[in-house]
């Protein structure tokens, strides 16, 4: 019997767990076809794209509640900078449909799957991402009828891994900490969840080594098809 199959509920992070980050790359590569010229790789600017966008967000939780603003108005502020640094000058229109995929991210080709055989488990997303934005994203890879919630820091107004984002989960099911299952595939939620005291599932599908900042995870896999047999399900 796996170690954690008696959670009561399991939340899952959406971007870079449930939704995969290569789509964001696809899209930025044709961006950046339409600017034209010579600049960062479509890799490039994916990556400091979404290293910034958790820097401010991290970033405007320290600085107080005054400065919280949601995960679009993030999102934006972090491709304007990035855009600034490599000096990339993107025509309106590409740069309206480059953050629209944030709206549309391509879900893990095991997502679906995934949240079925959980079933009847209640499974919800817990997210840093607005309520408008995940719920375009989750109609968009037709998982609505597999989700019993969407839990946004937006209502809370600061963003994980700061830990009244992941009571939202408890508040929602009527569960103590240590009787739900987190899965994540960013090695710092996984940190932040673990010392909330979740029972943290990360998918690890680089091979990185765990966080030095937090607990470790309860249980690691390689992709998220790893998890129904982790949960013993």
């Amino acid at each position: 019997m796996s170690a954690l199959s008696d959670v009561r509920a399991v939340l899952f992070d959406a971007y870079g767990t449930l939704f995969r980050f290569d789509s964001i790359e696809e899209a930025c590569a044709t961006a950046l076809g339409a600017a034209g010229g010579s600049g960062p790789t479509p890799t490039e600017l994916a990556t400091l794209w979404r290293s910034k966008q958790l820097e401010y967000s991290v970033h405007r939780s320290l600085m107080g509640n005054g400065h919280y603003v949601d995960f679009a108005a993030v999102t934006v502020e972090a491709l304007d900078y990035s855009l600034a640094r490599f000096g990339v000058d993107l025509p309106g229109a590409a740069r309206s449909r480059l953050l629209r995929a944030w709206q549309t991210p391509r879900a893990d080709s095991d997502t679906l799957h995934v949240l079925a055989a959980l079933s009847p488990l209640p499974r919800a997303i817990l997210s840093n991402g607005s309520p408008a934005m995940l719920q375009a994203a989750i109609a968009a890879a037709g998982l609505s009828h597999q989700l019993d919630a969407i839990l946004s820091a937006d209502e809370v107004r600061i963003y994980k891994p700061h830990p009244r984002v992941y009571a939202l989960g408890t508040a929602r099911f009527g569960c103590e900490p240590k009787e739900i299952a987190f899965v994540t595939g960013n090695g710092w939620d996984a940190a932040g969840a673990a010392a909330f005291g979740y029972r943290v599932c990360w998918v690890n599908r680089t091979g990185l080594p765990a966080e030095r900042h937090g607990p470790p995870p309860a249980a690691i896999v390689e992709s998220l098809a790893g998890i129904p047999a982790a949960l013993g399900r």
